[in-house]
């Protein structure tokens, strides 16, 4: 069994200005990781919730990219106004939030919704 409940991964994937994709970093992505982190912190779940930054995630046009796992959710067009409630909603009561699914990976979920 995983130590964690959840483990989430934050891309801070860094391309060229110029690049037609774009990046994460560019969109926001290094401001996510502490807010997150605080919000854990903040909640006594340090040892249950763990917040790592990733290198690419190959979903650059749509980051700030977030993958929580062990569910395999994906997250696409993250900002500082979704942390807290991907924290309240996702990793302490288990509901994904739906409008920030990505629907290159789950299209099925959203068409539930």
């Amino acid at each position: 069994m995983s130590r964690f409940i959840h483990h989430v991964f934050i891309c801070e994937n860094r391309r060229p200005e110029d690049d037609p994709k774009g990046c994460c970093a560019s969109k926001g992505s290094p401001e996510l990781i502490p807010a997150l982190r605080e919000l854990i912190k903040q909640h006594g779940l340090t040892s249950k919730i763990r917040i790592n930054s990733s290198g690419c995630l190959a979903n650059c046009s749509r980051g700030s990219s977030v993958v929580v796992y062990p569910e395999g959710i994906w997250y696409s067009k993250v900002s500082m106004d979704d942390v807290a409630e991907i924290f309240h909603e996702h990793l302490l009561n288990g509901r994904p939030v739906t409008r920030l699914l990505d629907p290159k990976f789950h299209a099925d979920l959203m068409e539930r919704q």
